[in-house]
């Protein structure tokens, strides 16, 4: 028989070398080094204006199908609070954090329109949402979004702070 600390030992070290290959595994794209600056994202926003350039619509522009539903407030709300984790202070994460910033208030704005409460009752958030689409001109390539940099994290922080004070719609 197995000791209980043994276990736990074991436990303990195989979660540890779990975590550490998977962090590995995720630490870059194919063919980066980990570190060298350059952003797995690039070739995917780069893949994404191809689209659009050939008339194909970008996988953010894509309307969900009828019947194909469209993501919860708390869940988008989630993982537009999971962007203060990130910024444009890692050389080569910028074009990918103000992208995410951008797609995740536009998912953000979807869910609020098709919640069931209806969109009227999330009128500030999606007029400040309203707000920023107008004077990203609609233009989504970097150096506008670098350009609106304090606009699009601004809109994040104000609805961050609207979300706050409605905890019934993100828990």
């Amino acid at each position: 028989m197995i000791d209980i600390r043994v276990r736990h030992v074991f436990c303990a070290s195989s979660l540890v070398v779990v975590l550490a290959s998977l962090s590995l595994a995720c630490s870059g794209g194919q063919g980066a080094a980990p570190g060298d600056g350059k952003s797995p994202v690039t070739d995917v926003r780069k893949t994404a204006s191809a689209a659009a350039a050939e008339g194909t619509p970008a996988p953010s522009t894509v309307q969900p199908a009828p019947g194909a539903g469209v993501e919860k407030v708390r869940d988008v709300f989630a993982q537009l609070q999971a962007t203060y984790n990130d910024g444009c202070t890692t050389p080569g994460n910028c074009e990918y954090f103000l992208g995410r910033v951008f797609d995740n208030l536009n998912a953000l704005d979807r869910a609020m329109e098709a919640d069931s409460q209806g969109p009227g009752h999330f009128k500030e958030p999606r007029a400040w949402i309203a707000q920023l689409q107008t004077r990203l001109g609609g233009d989504k390539s970097f150096a506008n979004l670098k350009k609106h940099q304090d606009l699009l994290t601004g809109t994040r922080d104000k609805i961050n702070a609207w979300m706050q004070n409605h905890p019934e719609d993100y828990r």
